[in-house]
């Protein structure tokens, strides 16, 4: 099922409040990844709220995630997000970076690619790039 995705547009224009995430069908077979996320920039605590809108509604109730330290420009250990508190958990090492990981009690978890926003606002850049490190490496899965 996929939940609703916003414009394809620079993310510097792009709309706000319109959640850019996609889940694989459940038709599909189980996998290591359930789903795509882009969000807008690096910030978990702005970015967080809508993403948990929409697994507590259509998924079940979000109550903790985890999430690779070196992904996000801050690592609170407590996220406010609509009137209550979703804890996280922060690995620095053992942990895919492009990987956020969400837990609902009693439902499960969902491993989301996060696809890292797109910093080039030319769009100049290829794919491969922006997800290549800084350096022009192609970007390590662990």
């Amino acid at each position: 099922m996929n939940a609703p995705t916003g414009q394809r547009a620079a993310p510097d224009r792009a709309l706000p409040g319109l959640l850019r995430l996609t889940l694989r069908p459940p038709t599909f077979p189980h996998g290591p990844v359930s789903g795509a996320w882009w969000p807008r920039c690096d910030d978990l605590a702005t970015e967080l709220p809508a993403l948990i809108e929409a697994f507590d509604t259509s998924w079940g109730r979000v109550t903790r995630l985890t999430a690779h330290r070196d992904t996000w420009t801050q690592a609170p250990c407590d996220l406010p997000v609509a009137g209550r508190t979703v804890k996280a958990a922060w690995l620095t090492s053992g942990f895919d970076p492009h990987t956020i990981r969400l837990f609902s009690y009693g439902v499960g978890h969902w491993d989301l690619l996060v696809v890292p926003p797109a910093a080039d606002p030319a769009l100049r850049r290829t794919a491969t790039a922006l997800l290549a490190g800084e350096d022009g490496s192609p970007a390590s899965g662990t």
